[in-house]
């Protein structure tokens, strides 16, 4: 009876006992939550879970030049119907396949995007030097299906350039292991979420990219005069007015925030990271790529930062030539 006692009085004691050191070591996000649980679709844990099985649609050719063949394409993404730009290189496919790319566009008012009209010098240059681009149209753009969400608050953007990246990987004519992500403007936050969600994507090329720890967000915001807000009306508000109810603003100590920046699940990425930002850019502050930079210093992760006196947001004039070359040899050394 006495030992029978003496356990009765360790158990109660127990319940009232400070948590111990190991417990308290564990990030927040790692500690259990509920499940599931309001916009769990946007976080880091439910995007590595979930699958991307994209997949080409017909391919119909556009133009045609020496070194590559362009195509009007599709693929589907969420049950929507996405569409993009995929150029090929002229010439026999190289055993495995050619080496390939997701260009994920930034920020233009949706109705204003146009498939054959934005980022062709860009497609042009990538293409004239042996990869398979795919410039994909993100959903809500042009023709694409579905509504244009946002890049930061949704994880709509990355799921598209995640099935993107799975719709190349089957193709016949690309080498599975050589494909990588170039994103510019806001999509530099979602090929770098790409990223952290498909941490053997082997390289990823970002020019003037934002918002990679969300602290960076609040800290240096984004100066878009194009940018327009969508109706209070429109779904997309709606939904963006439900986040902000069920958590409020971005707080980098919050269980559910935590789980939203790349920046926190960096610790299997094994591909390569390369930045081009312009001092003079007026629109995302270069201090997001430097900031990033300091956090990839603490990591494994192969990355490099180049800086560009002048060109703007767009790296225009000679900052666009040597920013393309530098772009080129960066996947020619990593895919």
């Amino acid at each position: 009876m006495p030992k029978i006692i003496a356990a009765l009085v360790m158990f109660i004691s127990s319940l009232f006992a400070p948590i111990s050191s190991p417990v308290k070591s564990l990030p927040i996000f790692a500690l259990p939550q509920p499940t599931p649980f309001l916009f769990e679709e946007m976080t880091i844990p439910y995007l590595r879970k979930r699958s991307y099985d994209g997949r080409l649609g017909e391919l119909i050719q556009v133009g045609q030049n020496a070194n590559y063949q362009s195509f009007l394409t599709s693929f589907t993404s969420d049950n929507f119907k996405v569409n993009g730009l995929l150029t090929r290189p002229t010439g026999e496919t190289p055993p495995g396949g050619w080496p390939a790319v997701v260009l994920v566009h930034g920020y233009i008012a949706p109705q204003n995007y146009r498939t054959q009209s934005n980022y062709t010098a860009h497609v042009d240059y990538l293409a004239r030097n042996g990869l398979v681009v795919f410039k994909i149209d993100l959903r809500g753009h042009d023709k694409s299906e579905g509504e244009a969400g946002g890049a930061y608050y949704s994880a709509d953007y990355v799921i598209d350039t995640l099935s993107a990246y799975s719709a190349l990987q089957k193709a016949d004519f690309v080498n599975a292991d050589k494909v990588g992500l170039w994103g510019h403007s806001m999509a530099g936050n979602i090929t770098f979420r790409g990223l952290a969600v498909k941490p053997d994507i082997p390289a990823v090329v970002i020019w003037a990219g934002a918002g990679y720890t969300y602290s960076d967000l609040l800290t240096y915001r984004i100066s878009d005069n194009s940018y327009r807000p969508p109706p209070t009306d429109t779904p997309r508000a709606r939904q963006r007015q439900k986040l902000r109810g069920a958590y409020g603003d971005f707080d980098p100590a919050h269980w559910f925030w935590k789980q939203i920046p790349a920046t926190n699940y960096l610790d299997q990425v094994k591909g390569a990271i390369q930045i081009h930002h312009a001092v003079d850019d007026a629109v995302v502050s270069i201090e997001y790529s430097r900031n990033l930079m300091t956090i990839l210093d603490s990591t494994n992760i192969p990355h490099t930062l180049f800086e560009y006196p002048s060109g703007g947001h767009n790296l225009t004039g000679s900052s666009f030539a040597r920013a393309m070359q530098r772009t080129v040899e960066f996947y020619k050394e990593n895919l």
